[in-house]
């Protein structure tokens, strides 16, 4: 009897002991502010801007985005504290509805296109430092393939100017907005056929806005590469092709000057579908005689350490035997994965990359659900037997985070395990900060008022079940939060991210509560 309950009690000390190292290797975020605006989610729509400039946030609230009378627009600025500085309305023509917003250094901007015309669109410029707001109005006559807010797809900034990815006659093009000159343009040296993968970066270090895009010829895949300044001119353009079998499905560049272009992103086996694995090139070291590229390096999924963590580990086990049954006659198992990449973030001498695994979701009308691993324009339905099949958003079950030396070497990989993770429009759901020691790697994401995180250390393996809940009070009041809505989390400043959404709080004493909150999340 003694000698059980010896045991017992060692167990009891070796379990702790561990969740004390588990603890202190990977300490939970503390949650030192949080702001509150009496909103509810059918009278308001708010749009959420971390300036990592000053280190505050810029709200624009739309009060009643389901009215037909007029617009009521207005921003809101709150410090690192998350304290209200100021409050600044914004007039815009009751025709005008918002389609994106985007930010630069501490300015923000609002793009809003006509209900009566899709050829008209608005500019609100908001100084984040002033609160003093400009409009600009651009009125696009010769744009007559432009039809409605689905053609915008995204705009970013650029020292002051405005780059917007628009559908124009099935072509990917970019529309210039110079907001000092009130001058408009469609950039001719950006017109890719659809269907193409997209990527786009505004770099503000080197003043350049860099294109990514993939072409094919049904057989094979390649990108072309373009780089333009703030003003649209076309500096650079360039072919990154693979010489094996091998096609470049979509990629990243990274940020930086001229002599440091790292481009990372996936490849594919035949089927321009699917990624087989990804890839990296140093595009400043050039091209060989005969235009291949020595600096293009190649990193099959079934050689990283821990793409498929996601997987139970007989399945994974089972997975990467017939790998190697197959490598061992000279072929290949051919993977199916789609990924989303991230912009890359410069990292340790290097970059780090992140990417999203994801797959469409169906639902067939009285069969449950299914994951699809075929892709592209879906429509609302489509016979499938007795049965119809409805696109039903996407769904994440990993993603994956990749460190680079500027050559394009992978030093680590990791994986972070996502969690019931589904979205009805492909967007970012991960999101990544440093920790204080400098070493270290912070992926979070929001989902059902918990705050989902994994500290990352290179490759070495850490918990993928890190959770917690979202504070609604900071004075020890006991409160629940439920009803969670448009929940989000944002990359703030230092190793601190910014959280939102909507929630009904509960509280045990006092009025229940409807808000649109801010919460810091900070790692420190």
């Amino acid at each position: 009897m003694k000698q059980i309950l010896f045991l017992v009690l060692l167990l009891t000390l070796s379990t702790g002991s561990v969740r004390w190292s588990v603890a202190q290797n990977h300490p939970a975020p503390t949650q030192p502010a949080r702001a509150e605006l009496a909103l509810q989610t059918y009278n308001s729509d708010v749009q959420v801007h971390p300036l990592l400039e000053d280190s505050s946030v810029v709200l624009l609230v739309d009060r009643d985005p389901y009215s037909s009378s007029r617009n009521h627009y207005f921003f809101q600025k709150f410090d690192s504290q998350l304290r209200q500085r100021w409050e600044t309305p914004l007039e815009v023509p009751q025709e005008f509805r918002l389609v994106r917003t985007t930010f630069e250094g501490t300015s923000v901007y609002a793009l809003f296109q006509s209900e009566y015309s899709a050829r008209r669109l608005l500019v609100a410029t908001l100084n984040g430092r002033t609160g003093m707001v400009h409009t600009t109005t651009f009125d696009m006559k010769n744009s007559r393939g432009m039809t409605d807010t689905r053609d915008l797809y995204d705009v970013k900034a650029l020292d002051g100017n405005l780059f917007v990815t628009v559908l124009l006659e099935r072509h990917m093009t970019v529309l210039l907005l110079d907001l000092q000159h009130n001058e408009y343009r469609f950039l001719p040296s950006v017109y890719e056929e659809i269907p193409t993968n997209f990527t786009f970066l505004a770099d503000s270090t080197s003043k350049r806005a860099k294109f990514v895009m993939s072409q094919s010829n049904g057989l094979k895949s390649r990108l072309l590469v373009k780089q333009l300044s703030d003003k649209g001119t076309l500096l650079h353009s360039e072919y990154v092709q693979a010489e094996s079998e091998r096609g470049l499905l979509t990629a990243q560049i990274s940020p930086g000057e001229d002599d440091q272009r790292l481009l990372t992103g996936t490849y594919t086996l035949r089927d321009s579908r699917y990624s087989q694995g990804l890839f990296a090139a140093d595009l400043a070291a050039g091209t060989s005689p005969t235009g291949g590229r020595p600096s293009l390096r190649f990193y099959d999924f079934l050689n990283l350490k821990h793409f498929f963590d996601y997987m139970k580990p007989a399945r994974e086990a089972r997975l990467r035997q017939r790998g190697e049954r197959l490598r061992a006659t000279e072929r290949q198992l051919r993977l199916h994965f789609r990924l989303m990449i991230h912009d890359l973030v410069p990292f340790q001498n290097g970059y780090v990359m992140v990417a999203e695994v994801y797959y469409p979701r169906y639902r067939y009308d009285g069969y449950g659900y299914s994951n699809s691993y075929s892709y592209g324009y879906t429509y609302p339905y489509s016979s499938m037997g007795s049965s119809l099949r409805r696109f039903d958003g996407y769904y994440s079950s990993h993603a994956i985070v990749c460190g680079f030396d500027k050559k394009g070497n992978l030093l680590w990989d990791n994986t972070f395990v996502l969690k019931d993770n589904s979205h009805g429009d492909l967007e970012e759901t991960v999101r990544l900060r440093p920790m204080p020691d400098g070493k270290r790697l912070v992926l979070a994401y929001m989902e059902d008022n918990k705050i989902h995180y994994k500290i990352v250390d290179h490759t070495a393996s850490s918990p993928n079940d890190l959770e917690v809940p979202v504070q609604t009070s900071s004075t020890g009041t006991k409160e629940k939060a439920n009803n969670a809505s448009q929940e989000g989390l944002l990359p703030w400043y230092g190793s601190r991210f910014l959280a939102f959404g909507y929630q009904h709080v509960h509280a045990d004493r006092g009025s229940d509560r409807d808000v649109f909150f801010l919460n810091s999340v900070a790692f420190d």
